[in-house]
């Protein structure tokens, strides 16, 4: 008759210093530390048999604990996408097999839900950033989100919040260009508006919203003071060249046709 095989037995389990965690001692040696929740999951108790199949199974339960302690202060008072867990816990050398576990469990409990960080990240944006739907978009596509939770959480940021968003950010880059022509400035606001993520659509729909202040005497000194200091570069050319180089100058600048020539008018040949 062949002998019972005698497995291992749970002699002590003791706390340890970082609280939910313990020793587990097996034939009254030390064999593996555990979480209290593995512990309570497994019913762990003085005098169980735990042989190495059962051992293995709590080991990889525990690892998982471990990892999801980790998402949790890395979750804490902020929401993250699946893909910033993975790389937190990729950064803690922790093994693929336990971070996919981590994951499932942390869905199961609606702790990680990119769908809802999408919503989330689209309002916060919409409220306190300069960025349009284009860049939001790129974010969090960079952030790993879905297309489809990312066409769904743009829903949080209706076309008439980003003419009323950028209608604003508009008129601050309107003074940042003050010393521009109107018509340069327009031309600089639109390509500033496009850089910040909004669509062409939207941006002409801003633009028509948008205040830019035209005072015909400062339109006026700013033509002067930006032709005399070309027309002043320009003095090594003959005269008919220098007009023509003058005049291409500050129309790619954004002052008109009209007002240009009649300060060309002005001058007077002293070759």
């Amino acid at each position: 008759m062949t002998d019972k095989q005698v497995l291992p037995k749970v002699t002590k389990i003791t706390a340890q210093k970082r609280q939910g965690r313990y020793n587990v001692f097996l034939d009254d040696h030390y064999a593996f530390p555990i979480s209290e929740d593995v512990m309570i999951k497994f019913r762990i108790f003085k005098g169980m048999e735990i042989d190495d199949q059962l051992q293995a199974k709590i080991l990889a339960a525990d690892d998982v604990s471990k990892a999801y302690t980790r998402a949790l202060a890395f979750l804490s008072g902020h929401l993250r996408t699946e893909k910033e867990i993975k790389q937190k816990l990729q950064e803690n050398e922790i093994p693929e097999t336990t971070i996919e576990a981590t994951l499932k469990k942390l869905r199961g409990l609606n702790l990680v839900n990119d769908l809802q960080y999408a919503g989330s990240y689209v309002r916060t944006m919409a409220r306190t950033s300069d960025k349009g739907p284009i860049v939001i978009r790129r974010n969090l596509r960079a952030k790993g989100v879905l297309e489809n939770d990312i066409d769904e959480g743009l829903r949080e940021y209706p076309e008439e919040q980003q003419v009323e968003n950028g209608v604003e950010i508009a008129e601050k880059l309107s003074h940042r260009y003050r010393r521009d022509p109107v018509s340069k400035m327009k031309q600089k606001v639109r390509q500033g508006l496009m850089t910040k993520g909004f669509s062409g659509d939207v941006i002409t729909q801003i633009l028509a919203k948008t205040h830019f202040e035209m005072n015909p005497e400062l339109e006026d000194e700013k033509l002067q003071n930006e032709f005399t200091k070309v027309w002043h570069r320009n003095r090594r050319y003959p005269f008919m060249q220098r007009k023509l180089r003058t005049k291409r100058t500050l129309y790619s600048k954004g002052f008109q046709s009209d007002d240009i020539n009649r300060l060309l008018d002005q001058q007077v040949d002293s070759q």
